[in-house]
């Protein structure tokens, strides 16, 4: 075959396979599902990752499978997202699995438990290591399907109304605070409290609240957190890489066609990666601007980090005792967040810490 008659057949195979594209997606059923969001609008990079998932569902299917999706409280209540999934009053829901320890300490494992891997360390066990799929074998006794959401990567321990000089400052402190870290701190003397993000500012206003966590500064910053407290606390210990969770309700995701499922899974990895560089670029923008407004940046103590360090253990040893599920899941992320160190020590800290050393010193 000459250059030419080959060029003009590719070609026309090319524009085949583009026109063919419509019939095949025009064979699959239409589909349309509801996503609720446990956050406000307000908080464009984790309530964006919900659109950007479902913006790739619909292209991906060319408008055959759609996904309507909800801010916080349009539908259930924000903090009720398993809930809504489980009964089908919406297909699927996007939060943070660690809001639900109130029902298995183990939906702690979704989001993150303190003192665990950091983000990418995260991820690998997500989608490499074998983590979701352990979870979602516990998902499944609840009717759910779970993927990964996207990552915060590692957070801010949150804004205080006076300064922390050790952990005694923390006895009788009410704090708004998520997932185990609540379980941990408390036995500090911390009184931890869930609220809503859109519920954070009002209750820190009013003095309901002394302390309160949220992400880190592009969202405490869109949260207006620094108005009322002026001190910053790092690093979020209880938050070293805090993913987001899609959750589908079992049946409805059994439903759906293999094509589907796939697409589904494409688009929360994709999502989930797009949140997680807007958080690399957008935190440090607004920890510059926080601090050019006033807001005064601190360490938690050291002693502090210790205890807190202690109190996770005992925490940990009692909930595996009740929660078998709990025990298998720690036993799993603990074995390959260790194994993973013995890497990381010689890999990314060693540079990161090169680095770090570099730009202070200016070599």
């Amino acid at each position: 075959m000459d250059r030419r008659n080959f060029m003009a057949t590719a070609g026309l195979g090319a524009v085949g396979s583009t026109l063919a594209a419509p019939a095949l997606a025009q064979s699959q059923p239409e589909v349309i599902w509801r996503l609720q969001s446990s956050y406000p609008k307000s908080l464009n990079t984790i309530y964006g990752a919900a659109d950007s998932f479902a913006k790739a569902v619909t292209e991906a299917t060319d408008g055959r499978f759609q996904i309507q999706v909800f801010a916080a409280g349009e539908i259930i209540p924000p903090l009720s997202i398993v809930d809504g999934v489980q009964r089908g009053t919406v297909e699927m829901g996007q939060t943070g699995s660690y809001f639900y320890i109130g029902q298995d300490p183990a939906f702690a494992f979704g989001t993150c438990i303190p003192f665990g891997p950091n983000a990418r360390q995260q991820n690998g066990w997500f989608y490499e290591g074998g983590g979701n799929d352990l979870f979602n074998e516990f998902c499944a006794t609840y009717d759910l399907v779970h993927f990964p959401a996207g990552n915060t990567g590692t957070q801010m321990g949150g804004w205080f109304r006076k300064e922390i000089n050790s952990a005694e400052d923390l006895k009788g402190l009410k704090m708004r605070i998520g997932g185990l870290a609540g379980n941990v701190l408390q036995r500090l003397g911390l009184v931890p409290t869930q609220i809503a993000a859109g519920d954070i500012y009002p209750s820190l206003e009013r003095g309901t609240i002394d302390a309160a966590e949220f992400v880190g500064p592009q969202d405490d910053q869109n949260l207006g957190l620094s108005k009322i407290a002026p001190f910053y606390y790092f690093p979020g210990f209880w938050e070293g890489a805090a993913s987001l969770s899609f959750f589908i309700n079992l049946e409805k995701w059994k439903a759906l066609p293999a094509s589907y499922q796939s697409i589904v899974r494409t688009a929360a990895m994709a999502a989930g990666t797009e949140m997680t560089a807007k958080y690399d670029v957008q935190n440090p923008i607004a920890l510059a601007r926080l601090l050019s407004e006033g807001t005064q940046l601190r360490a938690f103590p050291q002693d502090v980090l210790q205890k807190s360090y202690a109190a996770a253990r005992e925490v940990y040893a009692e909930l595996g005792e009740k929660s078998p599920a709990f025990k298998k899941l720690l036993d799993h992320q603990m074995e390959y967040r260790d194994r993973t160190y013995q890497w990381w020590r010689i890999s990314d800290y060693s540079y990161d810490t090169l680095m770090l050393r570099a730009a202070q010193e200016q070599w």
